[in-house]
């Protein structure tokens, strides 16, 4: 009788501590981006909170619309909200490294996706091999016209990897500068990546040069489907080779219509688990193998900054007309009807 008492009292006691206790709250991590408009982010962030959600934690969003200073504020929010681990797509590589290095002193973990933060407080970097972007790119636009006038349009002049792009096209093109068989006409940068913005940029310079260029080297297939929104319009859509990167379903389209030259694939399929799982990792203070540490002065240019970081670069790869089912549609990237919508003679599914 005393033993049934007993045990009959250690239970309520133990189901008294739960329901004094309450559920288990769950961990949090942060999802910090600078914008929805561009296209990848929306299909990003939305794996993102799929695979957090399924490793058992609650998912902070937050969208920045091109707000440096907003985006600080918003991650110093989810900070305050108990956000432990944040993924951040820069808006500002230097204006965020000012958050990062804040929720750092407070043991929160920052991973740069894609972007880099111009910190050595960041936990770790995962991207792609960027100037590998820009070699593509380069390379692809020769392939076509390797002579004559060419047109450099840049990236958004905030984010560090529009640097690094240009970097691998300078590494392709300047020995044919310094050879005299290409002159650079025009040379701009698009500020937010923002096809408007690319669309009266190229406007502008088929004004300046009076349409006397020959290639357009574009940073991504949103800039390069503005100017080609322009060029269009003086019938030099399609005859001027043009690249993009990141293998929209936009930018896809226009190669197989035979206006975009070359894009490059950069498969977030295995960018975006990475991250998620490096979060993780990092939510349960767990070691992250298999990076490699950088020096922030190599991954900006910029010889003042100090510091090193671990970073993780994936394989990028080249689109063009020859390789767009195979590499994008066969695999799954895109869909076929998303890719060959509204194309005489597409291949067969």
């Amino acid at each position: 009788m005393k033993k049934t008492l007993y045990v009959a009292v250690t239970i309520m006691a133990l189901a008294s501590l739960i329901i004094s206790c309450g559920p288990a709250k769950k961990a949090k991590i942060g999802l910090s981006f600078s914008d929805f408009a561009t296209e990848r982010w929306p299909r990003e962030r939305d794996e993102m909170t799929k695979l957090l959600k399924a490793a058992g934690y609650d998912v902070l969003v937050q969208e920045a619309n091109h707000d440096a200073k907003l985006q600080n504020d918003q991650i110093k929010n989810m900070v305050t909200q108990g956000a432990k681990v944040i993924i951040a797509v820069a808006e500002d590589g230097d204006s965020l490294a000012t958050a990062v290095d804040e929720v750092a002193k407070k043991g929160v973990k920052v991973l740069a996706y894609d972007r880099l933060i111009k910190s050595a407080n960041i936990a770790a970097y995962v991207s792609f091999d960027n100037v590998d972007v820009g070699r593509n790119q380069a390379k692809g636009v020769l392939a076509v016209k390797a002579k004559g006038n060419f047109v450099l349009l840049g990236g958004s002049p905030t984010d560090n990897n529009a640097h690094l792009f240009r970097a691998g096209q300078m590494e392709v093109l300047q020995p044919l500068i310094d050879k005299g068989d290409i002159k650079v006409v025009a040379d701009q940068w698009v500020e937010n990546w923002d096809a408007a913005n690319a669309k009266k940029t190229m406007e502008n310079i088929l004004t300046a040069t009076k349409g006397k260029f020959d290639a357009v080297v574009a940073s991504n297939d949103g800039t390069a489907l503005g100017a080609l929104e322009a060029m269009r319009t003086k019938g030099m859509a399609g005859k001027v080779p043009i690249s993009g990167q990141d293998a929209t379903e936009a930018g896809c389209n226009s190669i197989a219509r035979g206006e975009l030259t070359v894009t490059i694939l950069k498969d977030t399929r295995n960018l975006t688990p990475l991250a998620c799982d490096l979060a993780v990792k990092l939510a349960k203070k767990e070691a992250i193998p298999g990076l490699t540490s950088y020096k922030l002065a190599t991954l900006t240019g910029d010889a003042a900054k100090t510091g090193e970081v671990p970073c993780k670069f994936l394989e990028v790869f080249q689109v063009t007309k020859d390789n767009l089912k195979q590499l994008v549609v066969d695999s799954g990237f895109q869909s076929y009807d998303g890719v060959y919508k509204d194309v005489k003679n597409a291949p067969a599914k």
